[in-house]
C-alpha cells in the first residue's frame, strides 16, 4: 500500500500534535491534575478555613482532610480515563492470530480511542498476512503431496503391480516344495500396493476430486473405521449447496485430521463425524466419547486452525477430561455464498 505524501515535500504528511497520542494522553493527565488542584484551591479559598503560620495542631485534620479529597479524586479520575489501557493490555496477552476477530471495542475516551483503534488495526493487518502466507504454505503443501502421490502410484504402485505379477508367473512355474513360500512372498507384495495405494488416497483425495465432498467422506469413514476398528456413525446433509474446491478440502482435510487425532489419542469405542446446513452456514462435527483432556493444542490443531482461517470458518475444540472431544468448525454464510 502506498504511503500518502505531502505534494510540496514528497514526505508522509506529519500528525498533527493534537491527534498523537501520546501527546494527547500528556495534555489528558495535566489537564486531569490541573483541573483537581485548581479546585481544592477555590474550595480552600472561599472556605472559613484558615492556616496559621507556624500550623496549628487544629489545623492539621483539616489540612489531612483536604489533602486526602483532593489525592483522592485525582486518582479516581485517572483511573478511569485510563481504564481502557486495562483492557488493551489483557487483550494484548490472550490475542492469538489463529483465533481471528478477538477485538477491543472503542470505549468512547477520545485520546485512548486512537491507541485502540491503531492496536485493532495492527492486529486486522497481522491477521490478513499470517491468513496471506498460511495459505501459499498450504497450496504447497497440497501440491507437494500430489506430486508424492502421483509418484508412489505412477512409479512405485506400478513396480509392485509389475512385481506381483512376476511372482505369480513363477508361483505357477515353481515346484510343490517352494509354492507357499513363493505364495507368503507375493500376498508380502499385494500388501505392500494396498499400503501404498492407501498412502496415495490419504495425500491426494481422488474421490474428492472426482465425486464430490459427501462421497469422499463416506469413503473417508470407512477407511477410518476399517484401520481404527472404531465404529463410526456418519450423518452428511444431502442438500448441501455447491462448494468451491478450497472450502471442499478445507472440510475434507479438517476431518481427516480430527479422525487421526481420534485413532491416535482418544481411546474412543464410538465417533460421530457429520456436516450439517443450518440457517445457510455448515457445521462440521467430529465428537468421540474417549478420555478428552485436551489442553496443549499440538500441530494436528494448529494446523486444522490455519486452514479455517482461509475460509473464514470458526473452529473450537471442546475437551473435557473423561468427556471425550468435540470438535466443531463452522462456515458463516458468506463463505458458503462465495462458493
Amino acid at each position: 500500500m502506498n504511503e500518502r505524501t505531502d505534494p510540496q515535500t514528497g514526505r508522509p504528511p506529519r500528525t498533527p500534535r493534537s491527534r498523537h497520542p501520546a501527546r494527547a494522553l500528556f495534555w489528558r493527565l495535566f489537564a486531569i491534575n490541573g483541573l483537581v488542584f485548581t479546585v481544592g484551591t477555590f474550595v480552600l479559598a472561599l472556605s472559613p478555613a484558615t492556616v496559621s503560620s507556624p500550623v496549628l495542631l487544629t489545623e492539621i485534620p483539616v489540612l489531612t482532610v483536604g489533602l486526602a479529597l483532593i489525592i483522592t479524586a485525582n486518582a479516581l479520575l485517572i483511573r478511569k480515563s485510563l481504564a481502557p489501557l486495562g483492557a488493551l493490555t489483557t487483550l494484548m496477552r490472550r490475542v492469538d492470530l489463529l483465533r481471528a476477530g478477538d477485538r477491543l471495542t472503542d470505549s468512547g475516551n477520545g485520546d485512548l480511542a486512537q491507541v485502540i483503534g491503531t492496536f485493532n488495526e495492527m492486529l486486522e493487518r497481522l491477521e490478513a498476512e499470517r491468513s496471506a502466507s498460511s495459505a501459499y504454505a498450504l497450496a504447497a503443501q497440497e501440491g507437494e503431496r500430489r506430486r508424492i502421490a502421483r509418484e508412489l502410484h505412477d512409479e512405485i504402485g506400478q513396480s509392485l503391480t509389475v512385481a506381483l505379477l512376476a511372482l505369480k508367473r513363477v508361483v505357477d512355474r515353481a515346484p510343490e516344495e517352494l509354492r507357499e513360500e513363493l505364495c507368503s512372498a507375493q500376498e508380502t507384495v499385494r500388501g505392500s500396493l494396498d499400503e501404498v495405494r492407501q498412502v496415495a488416497r490419504r495425500l491426494r483425495p481422488g474421490v474428492l476430486e472426482d465425486l464430490g465432498l459427501h462421497s469422499a467422506l463416506s469413503a473417508l469413514s470407512s477407511d477410518f473405521s476399517q484401520a481404527s476398528g472404531i465404529p463410526i456413525t456418519r450423518e452428511v446433509d444431502t442438500g448441501l449447496p455447491a462448494l468451491s474446491g478450497e472450502v471442499e478440502l478445507v472440510l475434507y482435510r479438517i476431518a481427516q485430521e480430527g479422525l487421526t487425532n481420534v485413532a491416535r489419542h482418544s481411546h474412543a469405542r464410538h465417533v460421530e463425524l457429520s456436516l450439517t446446513q443450518d440457517k445457510g452456514q455448515l457445521t462440521l462435527r467430529i465428537a468421540d466419547d474417549g478420555r478428552g483432556g485436551v489442553h496443549k493444542e499440538g500441530a494436528g490443531i494448529r494446523g486444522m486452525r490455519e486452514r479455517a482461517l482461509l475460509i473464514g470458518a470458526r473452529l473450537t475444540v471442546d475437551s473435557p477430561p473423561g468427556g471425550g472431544t468435540d470438535v466443531r468448525l463452522v462456515v458463516p454464510p458468506h463463505a458458503v455464498k462465495e462458493s
